[in-house]
Order: structure tokens, then C-alpha cells, then sequence
């Protein structure tokens, strides 16, 4: 199973990751109250896009944190240097 490799780089990818999804999510909720017009339901739908954004970002985190506790996963994060 490739996908589910962790390493030092996927853990600081995956917090990396989970940050720019809660700022873009915030930034577009906040674009779409003030900047976007209000016709053909864009406010609506761009502040969707950020509600949806700003809920994968911690499921982006938690499942960064489930993959490390894995077993065999502590042999692999015991090498990383912080």
C-alpha cells in the first residue's frame, strides 16, 4: 500500500495542507459576504465552497494523525528530524 506511506515529508505535507484549506475557507466565507455581487447566488456559492473547505481541513488533520499512529508507522517518524 503506497498511498498509506508516512514519512516525514507526507506529516509536514498534511499539516501544510490542512492550514491552507482552514485560511482559504476563511478568506473565501469572508469573500463572499463582502467582495462577491450578489447575483445568480454567487455569495452563496462561493461561501459554500469556503464551508466545505474549512470542514476538510481538519479531516485532512485527523487523518494525517491516524495514519502516524498506525503500527510500523513510529519506526518511520523515529528518524525525522523536527
Amino acid at each position: 500500500m503506497k498511498i498509506l506511506s508516512l514519512g516525514c515529508k507526507t506529516m509536514r505535507e498534511g499539516v501544510l495542507a490542512s492550514c491552507i484549506f482552514f485560511v482559504a475557507g476563511i478568506v473565501m466565507i469572508l469573500a463572499g459576504t463582502k467582495i462577491v455581487p450578489d447575483m445568480l447566488y454567487m455569495q452563496q456559492i462561493v461561501m459554500m465552497l469556503g464551508l466545505i473547505m474549512l470542514l476538510f481541513a481538519p479531516i485532512i488533520l485527523i487523518s494525517t494523525f491516524l495514519l502516524s499512529v498506525l503500527p510500523g508507522a513510529k519506526e518511520k517518524l523515529d528518524k525525522c528530524e523536527h
